[in-house]
Formats: C-alpha cells, structure tokens, sequence
C-alpha cells in the first residue's frame, strides 16, 4: 500500500458547527493555529492492515445526525468532529487478505466502521447493536485513534464494514441508502411489516420518511404518510407512491383512521406526543421509534396494554441486511431523491437542513469539489495528500 497515509476533510471544531478549512498532520500536533471554529484537517488514516481497503470517496450523504453531532446537541461531540456516514468511494487499495473487493471497485461504508464480530448480536448480522460498535466518525478506535468520517477524501476500513454498490444505480443517489435506507428497510423487515398487504404509517416526510415510502411500496405494503404539512400530500401520493395521506394536526382525518394500521415507522425527531399515534394502530399494532427525540415523552399504558400494541426502537442495520437492503434496492430501482452539492456550499447546507429546507437529501460531490474547496488543491500538493 504505497498510497499517501494522510486524508483531508472538513470538520468543526466547536458547537458553532461551521465547517471550514484547514489542514496539518494530526499525530504531528493538535496546537497548531486553531484559533478558528472549524478546519479543514490533514488527518492521518490508521495504519492500514491486510484485511482493510482505502476508498477514495466519491461521494457522501448529509444526515440531520451530522448536523446534530457537529452542534453538540446530544452532548457527546468530540470536537474536531469530520462529518459523515453516507460514504461511497471507489477503492484505490486493498489488503493481501481482502476478498470481497477489488482495487477499483465501488464500496460503501453506513454508520460505523468496527464492532467486536464475536458477541450474540455480531454472530446474528446485527454489529448495529454491538456494545463495542465504533461510529464512523465522532468515536475512537480502541488504541484511542479519533474516527473521522465522509466529508473527507479518503478512508480506510475492515472490508468486513463496508459494502458493494449496486451497478446499475448512480452512486449520488445510492450514499443516502448506507444510513437512510437501511435505516427504514431493517424494521420493516425485522418486524414483518413488509408482507405484501400490511398498511403502514410513515410518520414524516423527510430524508428517512420518503425512502421509507418507496421500500413499503416496492414490498407491497399499502402506505399512509401522516404529516403535520398539508402541503406535503401532493409529494407523497403523486411523486412517490403513498396510497393516502393524513395531516396530524386534524382531528377528524386523525379519527377516522384509528385502529387501521398493523405498524408505523415514526421517522421524527422533534419532540411530539406518540399517544396519537398509538391510536392509529390495530390490535397487536407496532409503532417503531426512528427519530431519536432528545427529550423524555409520556406514555399512557392502558391504551398500549388494552390493545396488545408494541413499541419498539431500531437503529440502521448489520452489514448483511445493508447488503440485502442495496440488491434489493437495485431489483426495484429505489434511490434516495437528493440534491448534490460541492464542498463549498456544505455550511449553507446545514444552516437549510436546521430550517427542514431540503427535498430530501444533501449528498456531497466529494471527489469532483473536494481539491477546489478552499483552494486546498496547492495546500494538498504541497503536504503531498493528493
């Protein structure tokens, strides 16, 4: 592997979450000029092992965790935070022990990048919920390493985290799948709401909530989208495919279908009350948790209890089910609806996505603006990163 060990990316270094340029050897030394709230950082890749594969990224989806992560809101940053976990890229090296890839493949990498592979839930294809599961980007390696993500140029990962992109579908359009897309086909398939003839809720009409249309549909599920935007309903029946449309903040439309569904995919992640929800649902009815609220909400039991209802959680996927997931997202044509943006335009990107202003994802072109951002092109030649 005689590629160059360094990578540069932005990253934010405080709560601001602006993102700006800025670049230095990382192991070298973290005092150099951070007088700025964000950079553009020179970071070293971990030392690459017999079983890993370096990507060249291509592209990366934004997701609203990136936003919240880079502003603290869930008090966990570990500033300088790289963004990222939609990653595409094509591999530009392989380990001598790598077999699913080959250099100048197209690979993929979701939501985190190493987990233990020896407790229950790794045997079982689910590393999504290993204890040990380190974050694509904002965590550590175990030797201590920080985890820098997508909004960079290169990454190195365990072929075993990363996966194959389908051919037949262009790769802007795939990045989103790696987080999105596996986020709303696991519980579908987990908790057998993608049997032909279910009828489901997506609650929400965003980055998670459209693809989550478009798989149900593809599975032949009927769907109702619930949003409090009336607006929305010509986008969900006409464009996508939704077999109808409540808006949450009628009572009447809200009456009338309770007790109707056999599960719903909450994809929101502002505070809101779930009781109504609830109430849609048929008997045994689940009502699966995506959005991650912040704050703690009530829950009356007796309702739940009265009607055999379940409420669940769920949180991306293993690998195996990612690499399910993009076949059949190949087999039925499904891909995210984005809007691809350069490096330079990643900052007003989150300040729309804070305000919901995007339909309905951002995807970086990493590869094609990442040299002409911030004039880094002279500055990589000069530290020999390109």
């Amino acid at each position: 592997m005689g590629q160059s060990n360094m990578a540069f990316g932005l990253a934010a270094r405080d709560a601001t979450g602006v993102l700006s340029p800025f670049s230095f050897p990382l192991r070298l030394s973290l005092s150099l000029s951070l007088s700025r709230p964000a950079r553009m950082f020179l970071v070293t890749l971990l030392a690459k092992g017999d079983d890993d594969i370096t990507l060249k990224i291509l592209y990366c989806g934004i997701c609203h965790s990136d936003l919240s992560t880079i502003k603290n809101e869930w008090r966990n940053a570990i500033y300088p935070v790289v963004p990222g976990h939609e990653i595409v890229g094509v591999i530009t090296e392989a380990g001598r022990n790598v077999q699913k890839f080959r250099v100048g493949d197209k690979a993929g990498v979701g939501y985190f990048i190493s987990s233990c592979l020896s407790c229950d839930d790794c045997k079982q294809d689910s590393e999504n919920y290993c204890p040990q599961l380190v974050p694509t980007f904002n965590s550590s390696h175990p030797d201590g390493t920080p985890t820098y993500g997508g909004f960079s140029n290169k990454l190195v990962v365990n072929e075993h985290f990363a996966v194959r992109i389908p051919t037949k579908l262009p790769v802007d359009k795939v990045a989103p799948l790696l987080c999105a897309g596996i986020a709303v086909y696991n519980p579908l398939k987990e908790h057998g709401l993608s049997e032909p003839g279910k009828h489901l809720g997506v609650v929400g009409l965003g980055g998670l909530g459209h693809l989550a249309v478009k798989f149900s549909k593809a599975f032949g599920v009927k769907v109702t989208v619930i949003s409090t935007s009336p607006d929305k309903e010509k986008e969900a029946t006409e464009k996508l495919g939704a077999d109808s449309f409540i808006v949450s903040r009628d009572p009447e439309q809200m009456k009338a279908a309770m007790g109707t569904m056999d599960g719903i995919l909450d994809t929101i992640a502002a505070d809101h009350s779930l009781m109504p929800l609830f109430a849609l649902l048929k008997t045994r009815g689940k009502l699966i948790a995506l959005g991650g609220m912040t704050k703690p909400t009530e829950i009356s039991l007796f309702p739940i209890m009265a009607g055999g209802k379940i409420m669940a959680g769920s949180i991306i996927g293993g690998v195996k089910g990612t690499q399910d997931m993009l076949s059949f997202a190949e087999e039925h044509n499904i891909t995210a609806e984005v809007e691809v943006i350069g490096m330079d335009d990643v900052n007003t990107a989150m300040e729309r996505l804070q305000k919901g202003d995007v339909r309905f994802r951002f995807v970086i072109d990493v590869a094609n603006t990442i040299r002409l951002s911030y004039k880094i092109q002279n500055l990589g030649e000069q530290n020999n990163v390109v």
